[in-house]
């Protein structure tokens, strides 16, 4: 006997294959905490209701139940969301053998929301900048689609390069300018803008919820040391991989300075996005998948 490739037969990638798993682990937790409540939808199709057409019932499934369903479709979805995906080279941080990195998380984090948004009927787009915008997919819900998807944040996994500036003011600007339909845009960002360039990245954002999109915003970071500076005490070159900036120091010395500034700028952070109705949440890169799944979930409640 001989074994032929079925063409029906779908082969998934291992991103995909990741985010299948991280869903599932999560539904499952979620299924056994306080967050039950939740409404995570897997239906391909709606029951029919008298008077309706009856061309798109699916009268297969009606021969299974013997109840007539008729099959869901890409405009009956219940929202878009559209996924904006910092990949400037200070998401490459940190470069560690065996561990992610800002840019890796997000990847994975961002692929295990689409394959949420899948199961939910949910249309998703992607959009990927660093100094300017290199892909902006509207939001849609067909198999092709999410497929290019997964392959676009696939090559992402792997990507690792330096002198890739950010400038998320002028991204913001054009992927609210681009997307025609509201939507909830989640961005993964670690934020790294010029501290005098503060005012005009609020502006962008503030450009999204002006166009009448809701936002969330993931702030992604290294809490160990990026939050806390937790460094041997010893001497260290520090580089900037979007400039090539060179700082020698011994952590100790600067540690506590540091941790006040950082702590001011999350706090203020925190209270713009309040101000204008965006959801700010710091996500660790050591902490896992599921503080964003769930606020996901949380924002979506809110917005369907």
């Amino acid at each position: 006997m001989s074994l032929r490739s079925n063409p029906k037969v779908r082969q998934f990638s291992k991103l995909e294959l990741l985010a299948r798993q991280v869903v599932e682990g999560f539904i499952t937790g979620l299924h056994k905490s306080p967050f039950h409540g939740f409404s995570v939808e897997f239906a391909e199709h709606k029951q029919y209701n008298k008077g309706e057409s009856t061309r798109h019932i699916d009268w297969k499934l009606y021969g299974k139940t013997e109840k007539l369903f008729t099959k869901r479709y890409e405009e009956e979805t219940n929202l878009r969301c559209q996924i904006v995906l910092d990949v400037s080279s200070s998401m490459m941080y940190p470069d560690k053998k065996d561990v992610d990195n800002k840019l890796q998380f997000s990847v994975k984090a961002a692929a295990a929301l689409t394959h949420l948004l899948r199961t939910q009927r949910d249309a998703v787009g992607l959009s990927c900048f660093d100094e300017s915008v290199h892909i902006h997919t509207p939001a849609k819900l067909s198999e092709q689609h999410l497929q290019y998807l997964y392959a676009t944040l696939d090559h992402y996994l792997d990507v690792d390069e330096n002198d890739k500036k950010t400038s998320a003011i002028t991204a913001l600007h054009e992927i609210a300018e681009r997307i025609h339909k509201r939507s909830l845009v989640i961005i993964f960002s670690d934020m790294m803008e010029n501290s005098d360039q503060e005012e005009a990245l609020f502006e962008a954002l503030q450009h999204l919820k002006y166009n009448k999109h809701e936002v969330v915003l993931f702030h992604v970071l290294d809490r160990e040391t990026e939050e806390r500076f937790e460094f041997k005490n010893q001497p260290y070159t520090f580089i900037d991989r979007e400039t090539g900036e060179q700082v020698k120091l011994n952590p100790t010395s600067v540690k506590e300075a540091y941790q006040t500034l950082v702590q001011k700028k999350f706090n203020d952070f925190d209270i713009r996005c309040g101000q204008y109705g965006i959801d700010f949440l710091p996500v660790d890169i050591q902490e896992g998948f599921d503080k964003v799944l769930l606020r996901y979930l949380a924002k979506r409640q809110r917005v369907k």
